[in-house]
């Protein structure tokens, strides 16, 4: 069985889903709660989700917000991220001050030098060199080369044989590489022996010439700084 309508029948069907329409609209925008009651999203810890503005995230319903939920325009801390602080260079380490160097050293005339000459030997050159070895890591401020001789002889030709030995030391040294200004000489002759007055004969024999063999020598004394180990 076919059932038609009427213009007028649409019609009034049309009037009657219209207004439905609109008191279903009516009746949701009533149960909707005010804005201060509706409920506060917060996440998983409990804290209240903000907008960039610092206000709360609501939902459309409640249970309102506990009384001490700060949902007012919150200002958004900034957050500041401190700048790394440098850090202090380490102290250098202290400079070890260079320790004063005076090393004196009594070299045989007899290893230096054949009896009565003023020639080095090649024992004497190789005595020097070790001295000189032990220059090593010294600033050197001074040297000084001593000549000595035994009493034979005359006082004048003891004089003249330790200034000339103690010549032949400083030009060795100096051909080693020590500045010429900074070694110095001086011959004292027979003024100042190692042997005691009486314990050597008189004459000039071979045993007396061994007997007097301490006081021939050079001494070399050294003034200066040690810079190294």
């Amino acid at each position: 069985m076919k059932t038609s309508f009427s213009r007028k029948q649409l019609g009034l069907a049309a009037a009657c889903a219209l207004a439905l329409g609109i008191m279903a609209g009516t009746a949701s925008a009533d149960t909707m709660a005010p804005a201060d009651q509706r409920a506060v999203v917060s996440g998983p810890s409990g804290m209240a989700w903000m907008d960039g503005s610092g206000n709360c995230l609501r939902s459309d319903f409640g249970p309102p917000p506990l009384p001490n939920t700060p949902c007012g325009p919150q200002q958004v801390a900034e957050i500041v991220v401190p700048a790394p602080v440098a850090q202090a260079a380490p102290p250098p380490a202290p400079v070890a001050a260079p320790q004063p160097v005076v090393e004196k050293v009594s070299l045989s005339a007899d290893t230096l030098f054949d009896f009565d000459k003023a020639i080095l030997r090649p024992q004497g050159r190789d005595a020097l060199d070790a001295f000189v070895g032990k220059l090593q890591g010294v600033e050197v401020g001074t040297i000084t080369a001593v000549g000595h001789t035994d009493r034979i002889g005359s006082s004048e030709y003891n004089q003249k044989l330790s200034d000339e030995r103690a010549a032949a030391v400083k030009d060795y040294l100096v051909s080693k590489g020590l500045n010429s200004a900074q070694v110095q000489t001086e011959g004292v002759g027979e003024t100042q022996p190692v042997t005691e007055a009486g314990e050597c004969a008189r004459d000039k024999s071979k045993s007396v010439i061994e007997c007097l063999q301490p006081d021939r020598r050079v001494e070399i004394e050294v003034s200066g700084t040690r810079t190294t180990q």
